[in-house]
Order: C-alpha cells, then sequence, then structure tokens
C-alpha cells in the first residue's frame, strides 16, 4: 500500500510538472540550429538559413560564439517544431531550445532590416503534447523533482557545472556537499536564491547552456596514432592541419581562433630540459608568466599584448609527450574550458612517438623543434666585452637604445647600468651570476699607427654561436679631426662587431669597435672604423664604480691563444622588444 511519504511525493512531482499560475514562464523560445566561432561565419550561415527559413535570427551566446535560431515560437509549440524540423531533415539533429535569457546582442538580421514574422505552419502530423516546466519549485518541489533524475542526468548536471567552473569534484552522480555547493554558487551567479538545490527551470537553463556550448565547441576525442597520444580536441575551432615531427599542428578553423600542437617525441633527461629550453625561445611563447620544471614535467605559460599560451609535457618511459595551446587575450573563459579537456584527457602512450631518430637535442634536433614555428628574434644583436669577474658587460649605446629587455650571451637578462652620451659606451650588469672565461685587460698607453689589430665580435649577430675573429691595423690614435679618445682603425668589419673588444698581438685591449660613423652629406670609404681608446674606456668605467684591469704584457701571444682570449673575453648582447 501507499505509504503518506510517499503519496506525498507524488503529489509534488506531479505539481513540480505541471503549469502554476503566478510563476514566471517564458513566453516564447528560440530552436538554436548552429553556432559560429566568428560573426562573419555566423552571418553567411545565417543568410543560407533565412532563403528556406524567414525567421532565422543570429545572437551572440555566451560562450563568444554567434548562434543562428529559428523563431521566436510559443514555448508550448516549439518541442514539437524541432522534432518536426530534425524529423523531414531540414535542420541539424543536435537542434535544441533555447531561452532568451541566454542571448546576447542580435546580429541577424542586419541592422535596419525589419523584422520577419514565423512563416506560416503547414498541415502536418500531430504532434505528441510537450509537458510545460515550471521554471520556479519550492524548495521541497525541487528535491521531489530531483529525485526522478536517472544516474546519467545525475551526472550530466555535474559535467555542466564542471563546465562553468563551478564544479571540481568527480563525476558521480552523488549530489553531496560538493555538488551542493557548486549548484548554490552556480545560482547566486544566475542571481537566483542559492538554495543548492536546482529546479526544473534551473536544471534545463544549465543543461541547454552546457549543451549549447559544446556544440558549438565541436569536442571530440582525437586518436593520433603515430604520435601515440590520444587527447579531447575542440575540432569545431581546430582541425589537423600537418606533421612536423616532434610536433603535430592543428591549426585555428577561422582567423584569430586557437591553435593546438602535440609534441611526441624519443628522448632522454637531458632531452626533455633541452625541449623546455628551446620551447621559450618561439615568438608564440611570450616571456611573462610562470614556468615551472621538474624531471618529469614541465609547465610554461605566456602572456603578452597579443599571445596567450600554454605549454605542458612530460618524460616517461624514454617518451617525451605534451602539447601547445596557443591563443589570444580576451578569451579566458572560452580557453580554460578547453584547457580543462585537454588537461583531463590527454593520454600518451609509451610504445610510439614521432620520428624515431630524434633522441638527443642535437643542432639538427633543435632545428626540428623549431620547423614550423616562429623564432623570438631580438630586434638587433651587437658585441660586447666583460669588463669584470661580476660579468659586468662594456658595449654600444646603439645596442641597447630603447629595448624592451636586454640579454647577454641571449639567456641572461641584463640592466643598463651606465649610458654615456659622450663615448657612445654602455656598461651592463646581469641579472644573474655570470663568470666570464676571460675579463678584459687594458692597454692604457699609446700604441703606434701600423700596428696589427684583431677584432672579436658577432659579425652575423646571433646567427653564429661564437664569436668571430677580423684582422686589420691600427692607422691613427686619433680621430679624422684629431679628436682625442678615437682611433683609426682599417678593417673589414660589420655592424654586429660594434662593441667587441680591439686587441693587439698582445691580448692586450686597446680599444672597443664604436658603430660605424656616417656623416652628413660625405661617405667614409670602406673599411674605415673607429674605436674608443682604451684611456676614454677607463674613464667611463671609473665613473660607474668598475676599475679596469691593466694589462702587464711584453710578449706577442701565438695565434692560437690569442683567438682564445679574444673568445673569452667577447660577449653577445641582443636588444629585444
Amino acid at each position: 500500500m501507499f505509504r503518506p511519504f510517499a503519496l506525498a511525493l507524488f503529489l509534488a512531482m506531479l505539481a513540480a510538472l505541471a503549469p502554476r499560475p503566478g510563476l514566471a514562464q517564458e513566453e516564447t523560445v528560440w530552436i538554436q540550429i548552429e553556432a559560429q566561432p566568428s560573426q562573419a561565419e555566423g552571418e553567411e550561415r545565417a543568410r543560407a538559413y533565412a532563403a528556406l527559413f524567414p525567421e532565422t535570427a543570429g545572437f551572440r551566446l555566451r560562450s563568444g560564439w554567434f548562434g543562428i535560431l529559428l523563431g521566436p515560437y510559443p514555448a508550448a509549440e516549439a518541442e514539437a517544431k524541432r522534432r518536426s524540423l530534425t524529423r523531414e531533415r531540414l535542420i541539424p539533429s543536435d537542434s535544441f531550445i533555447a531561452y532568451p535569457r541566454n542571448l546576447g546582442e542580435a546580429f541577424w538580421p542586419p541592422e535596419g532590416s525589419a523584422p520577419v514574422p514565423p512563416a506560416p505552419e503547414t498541415a502536418a502530423a500531430p504532434e505528441p503534447e510537450v509537458p510545460a516546466i515550471a521554471l520556479d519549485e519550492t524548495p521541497q518541489e525541487a528535491r521531489a523533482s530531483e529525485a526522478l533524475l536517472t544516474g546519467d542526468q545525475r551526472k550530466d548536471l555535474q559535467v555542466a557545472l564542471q563546465w562553468f567552473g563551478f564544479y571540481q569534484g568527480g563525476i558521480d552522480g552523488a549530489f553531496g556537499p560538493g555538488t551542493r555547493n557548486s549548484m548554490a554558487a552556480w545560482q547566486e551567479a544566475q542571481g537566483h536564491e542559492p538554495t543548492g538545490v536546482l529546479t526544473s527551470g534551473d536544471r534545463a537553463a544549465l543543461l541547454e547552456a552546457w549543451r549549447g556550448e559544446t556544440a558549438a565547441f565541436g569536442f571530440a576525442e582525437v586518436v593520433e596514432e603515430e604520435a601515440g597520444i590520444a587527447v579531447t580536441l575542440p575540432l569545431g575551432l581546430v582541425e589537423f592541419d600537418h606533421y612536423e615531427p616532434p610536433f603535430v599542428h592543428f591549426r585555428a578553423r577561422a582567423e584569430g581562433g586557437p591553435r593546438v600542437i602535440l609534441i611526441s617525441q624519443p628522448g632522454d633527461q637531458a632531452a626533455f630540459y633541452g625541449l623546455y629550453d628551446i620551447l621559450q625561445t618561439l615568438e608564440s611563447v611570450p616571456m611573462d608568466g610562470p614556468r615551472e620544471r621538474g624531471e618529469r614535467a614541465f609547465g610554461i605559460r605566456g602572456t603578452s599584448a597579443g599571445v596567450d599560451t600554454t605549454i605542458r609535457a612530460e618524460f616517461t618511459g624514454g617518451m617525451i609527450k605534451g602539447w601547445i595551446f596557443i591563443s589570444s587575450p580576451g578569451n579566458e573563459a572560452r580557453d580554460a574550458r578547453i584547457l580543462r579537456q585537454i588537461e583531463a584527457s590527454f593520454t600518451p602512450r609509451n610504445d610510439k612517438a614521432l620520428d624515431p631518430g630524434m633522441v638527443a637535442m642535437s643542432a639538427e634536433t633543435k632545428a626540428g623543434l623549431l620547423s614550423g614555428l616562429e623564432v623570438r628574434k631580438p630586434r638587433l644583436s651587437r658585441s660586447g666585452l666583460f669588463v669584470d669577474a661580476a660579468g659586468s658587460v662594456l658595449t654600444t649605446i646603439e645596442a641597447v637604445e630603447s629595448c624592451g629587455r636586454v640579454t647577454i650571451d641571449g639567456k641572461t637578462e641584463a640592466s643598463v647600468a651606465l649610458s654615456d652620451a659622450a663615448s657612445g659606451l654602455a656598461l651592463l650588469k646581469p641579472l644573474a651570476p655570470l663568470s666570464p672565461r676571460v675579463v678584459a685587460e687594458f692597454q692604457l698607453a699609446p700604441e703606434r699607427p701600423g700596428t696589427e689589430i684583431m677584432v672579436a665580435g658577432y659579425p652575423y649577430e646571433d646567427r653564429l654561436p661564437a664569436p668571430v675573429m677580423t684582422f686589420g691595423t691600427l692607422e691613427e690614435v686619433t680621430g679624422l679631426n684629431g679628436e682625442p679618445g678615437l682611433k683609426r682603425l682599417a678593417l673589414p668589419a660589420l655592424p654586429g662587431d660594434a662593441g667587441g673588444p680591439v686587441l693587439d698581438a698582445t691580448g692586450a685591449v686597446i680599444g672597443m669597435l664604436l658603430p660605424k660613423a656616417t656623416a652628413e652629406g660625405r661617405t667614409l670609404p670602406e673599411g674605415v672604423h673607429f674605436a674608443a681608446s682604451g684611456a676614454e674606456i677607463a674613464r667611463v668605467l671609473g665613473a660607474s664604480g668598475v676599475a679596469p684591469v691593466q694589462a702587464d704584457r711584453k710578449a706577442a701571444l701565438a695565434p692560437a691563444d690569442l683567438t682564445a682570449a679574444g673568445l673569452g673575453m667577447t660577449a653577445l648582447v641582443s636588444c629585444w622588444d
């Protein structure tokens, strides 16, 4: 026989399912049939549908996508209309009912065009009545209707709450304290009373928004057999582009959309650490953002005004697997949902990887890693010389002017400690400890014109891994107009050599090469260059608190030793935007 509680529950459920006077209800609703990532694509699809359905409309959705909808229709008739159109295959089978409260700004029909009323109904087979849903319920009625939910329906609600960032627990269909708190947080975000028990209307709105967004993202599992990776990707936003070991590229479907790159390569610990270093040289990985690297996993986040990049990789079983997600600022809510899906679903397999021959971080490997990706490049690079054991570097003002940041040897950040306009010299202090192999020793006494000299520098800027030695002669110990503090040289130097040390045969530094001199209306002969003298350098260094080391050398060095001295004391100075 019926227990009193069971009878009360049954009556409560019937009450929850029946429309009641005085409750707020949606008078009209829409049928959402598509969503596109950009307004241009949304307008194109809306125009195509409008040829068949004059009541086609377009609205911006909460996800940032652009929805194409039909309507509006009376709420009691919309579901029958949707089923009729899907049965006739006039609209996609995953079309669903959308409520006005979830729609943003209209973009179709175009502004200024007259609204088009819904097309007249044609005779059709009668549809079964769809019971109206009460959008407002008391907490008791909400619990009663909630009790009718199946296990899968309860899990769907948890997934939807997780999708919108309100729920962090497991998907088990059990409505414990974590789920209740997330329901209350969702209700509060919607401006509803945070009871922690969703009404029938709450559940309908939550699931509608979730299904609409997931349909727009097009999440689907991608199994990359060649790369040994399985992952869920938003195939509504990205599509496979090409393999370029060790990368699998997925390009954006629309201009300005995100990109995904899967990483797959065999390797050892050194290769794993090398990958971490090399990825940070990419133009698509901004310098600002957190980084963390362990023995078995690393993460990189880079953000700037134009790009927002997240990277994850792990090393296990001799395999390095990971992913790169490249987006643009302003899409944080969308990207957070995509990243949750990728992180939760990423499954590496250790039986296969791209390019099995790639086992170490050799030069060839580095070239392969950068293939297909734009490497971050400095605006310009010049030369410099180490002037103390702490790694301070003397260079030219040209090398550090208007730079967003300055590096020594491409890695170590440096600050400009001194900039002397009169001499054209600048002094850099490394922000991390440096131990130069050789510290410059200066010859301050005058030299004899005609002396053979050597300049150590980076004539090709950052394209070569080490300095180049260029030989020439000291032509004059003053400038062309007798200026003190300058020396005129004859040698075939290039712009990147500027800032490099000028050495005599003993290995002593007699000056620092300055940028190519220009004079209005005059062109100097090829091979004419100038250097700041040792005495001028000593004056500038003294003003900055650095005591220059004076040379006490008498005999000429062997060519190999002279080259070693030049290599050890010369630094690459790079200016970055």
